[in-house]
């Protein structure tokens, strides 16, 4: 029965894995390839920031979502690097979480919250299989 458990704890993991990477890979996207004005007419913040800034924060989200699905290539060399990407993701959620909330955008604001809970739980629970030092528990 334990078994059981685990597998389906490791099917959710990867299902929040793959949300998570969905996500970022969109946010990236858009920062990447959108022209800055509508940037700042979805976004708002961008008008804060230099439009090289808010290009290389579209790179690294689209390299975070990757590093989220490095464990699909090699467990052993992208189950660490999903760990470090988890972390990476936690920051930039909860600083995007901060910007949001200061400039009163309540809806931004929930959905960082709400990605920083799917992410602290993948990260506490592949954080800790890493520290096992097994295959996922």
């Amino acid at each position: 029965m334990k078994g059981l458990h685990a597998s389906y704890r490791h099917m959710a993991l990867w299902t929040l894995q793959g949300w998570l990477a969905m996500f970022f890979i969109a946010a990236g996207y858009a920062k990447l390839s959108q022209p800055m004005d509508m940037l700042i007419i979805l976004l708002s913040w961008p008008v804060h920031f230099a439009p090289q800034a808010v290009r290389l924060l579209g790179v690294v989200e689209v390299v975070l979502a990757a590093a989220v699905l490095s464990p699909l290539i090699s467990w052993a060399f992208g189950r660490p690097l999903l760990v470090l990407a988890t972390m990476a993701m936690l920051t930039l959620e909860a600083m995007m979480f901060i910007i949001h909330a200061m400039s009163f955008e309540w809806s931004h604001a929930l959905i960082n919250l709400a990605l920083g809970v799917m992410t602290a739980i993948v990260f506490a629970q592949r954080s800790r299989e890493t520290s096992a030092g097994g295959k996922p528990i």
